[in-house]
């Protein structure tokens, strides 16, 4: 007597091509939602450091009796003021500079 096995092992080539079209749907409406929130991120921490900073340098101001310099690199170099260092700008890497004017970080 010959057995046949009918069993199959792996997967048909219909199998393979329906997984790889519903991950490739699924990646479409993933990837923009991850990139539009990086950028939601980032400027939620400009905004942030922005203010901090801002914050820093009116105390820089009522202690000192005078404005920080427009590069902040006074108040960047003073530990009680920026422990680890003044934070740069996420959305293009830039250091952050004090508007001369208005004594608000641009």
């Amino acid at each position: 007597m010959i057995r046949t096995n009918s069993k199959r092992s792996g997967f048909s080539l219909m199998e393979l091509l329906a997984v790889v079209t519903i991950l490739g749907i699924i990646a479409a409406i993933i990837v923009p939602r991850v990139a539009v929130s990086s950028d939601t991120a980032k400027a939620k921490v400009n905004a942030h450091s922005k203010a901090t900073i801002n914050s820093a340098v009116e105390r820089w101001y009522v202690e000192k009796g005078a404005w920080p310099a427009t590069n902040l690199s006074d108040i960047g170099a003073d530990t009680n003021y920026f422990p680890d260092g003044l934070p740069v700008n996420p959305t293009n890497g830039a250091a952050y500079t004090l508007n001369a004017t208005t004594h608000r970080v641009n």
